[in-house]
């Protein structure tokens, strides 16, 4: 399986890289925010939802470690996130934009235990990208309603 690279522009952008990255595992030490670029990034080992899982009996799933970014962030709001636990592990469960004055919004990344962050964006620009190859995963992410 060929590695991903995905580029968001707008909101439907942004939808699609959610998907993506639905699942993901991000050590809080590895997320960071550089102020006077005015970037956003996380390194995550993301679930690949868009590799084969092989046949019914022989299931096989996959992770890879990937870098997101996001461009124009003026201002990172987190909720539940301590920097003082750099082990911690989120799980990252989507991400969503809301716009306030076009283009500008709040990117929100929402996390599995009522946890947030929320950037403060100029605009919508980030970027996905995978950083090598797949290692098997013990298991498919599950979701209780």
């Amino acid at each position: 399986m060929a590695m991903l690279k995905l580029a968001a522009l707008d909101e439907d952008d942004l939808k699609i890289v959610s998907v993506h990255v639905q699942d993901a595992v991000i050590r809080v030490g590895d997320m960071h925010w550089d102020k006077a670029a005015r970037r956003f990034l996380l390194e995550m080992n993301r679930f690949a939802w868009e590799s084969p899982s092989g046949s019914v009996l022989n299931k096989r799933y996959e992770r890879r470690r990937a870098v997101l970014h996001f461009d124009g962030v003026q201002a990172v709001r987190a909720n539940g996130i301590s920097r003082d636990k750099l082990d911690e592990v989120l799980v990252l469960l989507s991400i969503r934009f809301t716009p306030e004055d076009a283009p500008a919004g709040t990117i929100e990344l929402i996390f599995a235990g009522d946890i947030a962050l929320r950037l403060d964006v100029e605009y919508v620009e980030s970027r996905l990208a995978d950083l090598g190859a797949a290692w098997e995963a013990g298991a498919k992410p599950s979701h209780f309603g």
